[in-house]
Formats: C-alpha cells, sequence, structure tokens
C-alpha cells in the first residue's frame, strides 16, 4: 500500500471515529466518547502528512488531540506519585528557548542593519497592537481577574517561533520572521514586566522584578546556550541539530497538555467564550499587523510577514510565566487554547497566501531581507 492510499485509510476511520463520537454525544454519552475523540483527531492528523496541501496543518490537529486527551483523562497530567508534572513547565520552556538559539546566528541579527525598517515596524506592531488587543478583549468581557490577565499576558508575549514556520509556508520574508522573532523575545524580560503592570495591574497584583528574572531565566540564559552552541559545536553534533525542532514540539504539546489539565473545570465552564476571545485577537493581531506595515509602505512581502508574526504569540513562554506566578491554572488558561486556534488560523493565512503569491515583489522583498 503506498503511502497516499494509506493516508486514505486513516483519513477514513477517523471520519468512521468522529461519526461514532457524535452518535454517542446525540445520545447523552460524550463523557464515554473520549476514546474516539482523540482517535479521530489523532489519525486525522497522521493521514494530513500524506496530502501536501493538508501537511501544514498535522502539527495543529496533533495539538488538539493533546487537548481533547488532557479534557477527557486530565488525571494523567496533573502528577505521578506526587511529582506535579507543573514543574515541568519551565525546564521545557527553556530547552524549546535553547533550541531557538541553537537555530540563530549573527547572520540573522545582521538583517536588522540591512533592512532596519521591516525589522522595526514588525517589532513595534508586536509590542503595540497585541497588549492593546488583549487589555480591550479582556476589559470587555467578564472573566474572573486573573483569567483576564492571562488574556492580556498572551497579548503582551513575543512572537512564536512557529511564525518563521507558517512564513516560509506563506512563501513571505522568512528571514526578517526570524529577526523579528529574535529581538522581540530577547526584549520580553523587560517589556513584558512593564506593560502586564500599566495594563493588568488593575485585575492582578505584577510583581515586575520577580516577573523580569524569571523571564530572564526562561530566555536569556538558554538562548544564550544555545547561541554559544551554535558557534562552537553547530554541525559537530548533528543528532541533536536534528532533533531539536522535534524536541520543541513534544514539549509544546506536553505544557499544553499540563495547562489543560490543570484548568479542566474553568475551561468547561466558559471554554468557548475564552476560544472566541482568543481567536478575535490572533485574528485582529494578523489584521491590524498587516496594514500597520502598509502605512509605513512596506513592501507585500514584508507586510504579510509581519502580520504572521504580529498575530502569532509565543504561547509557550507565557505558559512559563503563568507557572512563575504559581497561576498556571488561570493566567494558564488563555495561552492553553491559543495554540491549536493559533495553529489552525496561522495555517489558513499561510496557505492563502502560498496560493496567491506576490507578484512582483518576492524576489525584492527576499533580497531586502
Amino acid at each position: 500500500m503506498n503511502k497516499g492510499a494509506f493516508s486514505k485509510l486513516l483519513m477514513g476511520i477517523s471520519i468512521v471515529c468522529l461519526l461514532i463520537s457524535l452518535y454517542m454525544a446525540s445520545n447523552g454519552n460524550i463523557a464515554e466518547a473520549g476514546p474516539f475523540v482523540i482517535a479521530f483527531l489523532l489519525l486525522l492528523a497522521i493521514s494530513f502528512r500524506g496530502f501536501p496541501v493538508l501537511r501544514g496543518l498535522t502539527f495543529t490537529t496533533t495539538i488538539l488531540s493533546v487537548v481533547a486527551t488532557s479534557l477527557y483523562y486530565p488525571q494523567y497530567f496533573k502528577e505521578y506519585n506526587g511529582f506535579e508534572f507543573a514543574t515541568l513547565i519551565t525546564p521545557l520552556i527553556q530547552i524549546i528557548m535553547f533550541g531557538m538559539g541553537c537555530s540563530m546566528g549573527l547572520k540573522d541579527f545582521i538583517a536588522l542593519a540591512k533592512s532596519p525598517k521591516s525589522v522595526i515596524v514588525g517589532v513595534i506592531s508586536q509590542y503595540t497592537i497585541m497588549p492593546l488587543l488583549g487589555f480591550a478583549l479582556a476589559s470587555f468581557t467578564d472573566f474572573p481577574a486573573e483569567i483576564s490577565a492571562g488574556i492580556i499576558l498572551l497579548g503582551c508575549a513575543p512572537t512564536s517561533v512557529t511564525a518563521s514556520v507558517m512564513c516560509y509556508l506563506a512563501k513571505a520574508n522568512v528571514v526578517l520572521a526570524i529577526t523579528i522573532t529574535a529581538i522581540t523575545t530577547l526584549l520580553a524580560p523587560f517589556l513584558i514586566p512593564l506593560l502586564m503592570k500599566v495594563l493588568a495591574g488593575g485585575f492582578i497584583e505584577i510583581n515586575v522584578m520577580e516577573m523580569m528574572w524569571g523571564i530572564v531565566k526562561m530566555v536569556f540564559i538558554p538562548i544564550g546556550a544555545g547561541l554559544i552552541f551554535n558557534k562552537f559545536l553547530h554541525g559537530k553534533a548533528k543528532w541533536l541539530d536534528d532533533s531539536m525542532p522535534l524536541v520543541s514540539m513534544i514539549g509544546v504539546a506536553f505544557i499544553v497538555a499540563i495547562i489543560m489539565a490543570a484548568g479542566r473545570d474553568s475551561i468547561l465552564n466558559i471554554g468557548l467564550e475564552l476560544i472566541i476571545v482568543v481567536f478575535l485577537m490572533i485574528l485582529f493581531g494578523f489584521f491590524f499587523g498587516y496594514w500597520l506595515a502598509r502605512l509605513f509602505k512596506l513592501s507585500e512581502f514584508d507586510c504579510r510577514t509581519i502580520s504572521i508574526t504580529t498575530g502569532t504569540q509565543n504561547a509557550g513562554l507565557v505558559s512559563g510565566i503563568a507557572k512563575v506566578m504559581g497561576k498556571i491554572a488561570t493566567v494558564g488558561l488563555a495561552t492553553a487554547v491559543c495554540g491549536p486556534i493559533m495553529g489552525f488560523s496561522s495555517s489558513i493565512l499561510a496557505s492563502y497566501w502560498n496560493s496567491n503569491p506576490p507578484k512582483e515583489e518576492a524576489s525584492a522583498g527576499m533580497s531586502e531581507a
């Protein structure tokens, strides 16, 4: 059986699982439908690998299967023999940041000197549009104070490393995306505590210095170690170079599972409304990021890049900050639902732009970066 036929078979089985779960739900047995819901999402994710047009949704669908698993069986993601899995969030974030550092080099920062306007607009967009969107959406809802603070914290996050992948899929300016991600991440220990003090101080008490030190430990130290590794050992430990992207994806999935399990009751009570709010934040981030870049007369190539980098938040880092605050089950809820929504929406946008590349500006945008 060839790969295409096998993928079609898995998709067929996944649809059968979906129909069974829908039938069970319609008969009031949604609590027992867990195995079929999980199987549907997991098999669907695997089947997507066999379809080039759908391959970009594989990780997003895998995350959805993780979300379903953690909601149906939260006990497996809370503790084991007294060991709380939430304590793993910070080291997992550090591993992901180390992987980011390993993928960075001096050439990425040289892009700032070559194309300062695009980079500056992208960084400003990230730290103005998204925090203000988070504050506005939190202010217009009636969530508990700590969940509202989590929405604002998500808006204050730097650009996610997945933005570079989405820009690659969208045929946008990948080098610009990497540079914006690097700079917004390095600025995070200073800007996030200050933005949270100003925007979220009315919801919960913010200890600026404690938050700043927590982010430094999660960002600067592991990224610095990754940069040193990239400088002196890149290519000499090929197994580590090859494994870091997979390790990072597994880390993100496990973090999402821990947070979803910890905040399961709150999610079941306010889940739909929170999903809508987070989706609107991401959607408006894409929209305003694009048009702010247009306002500064950047190329279509760079406008699309800044749109993606603006709307794609580093939810993993936010999870770590929520853990440092000791409020993973409340402040961390927005970031838990963000992962699947962000992955799905950015994949759709990237796929659309991939099918509609800039006609005249693509080559120019690449040379400018």
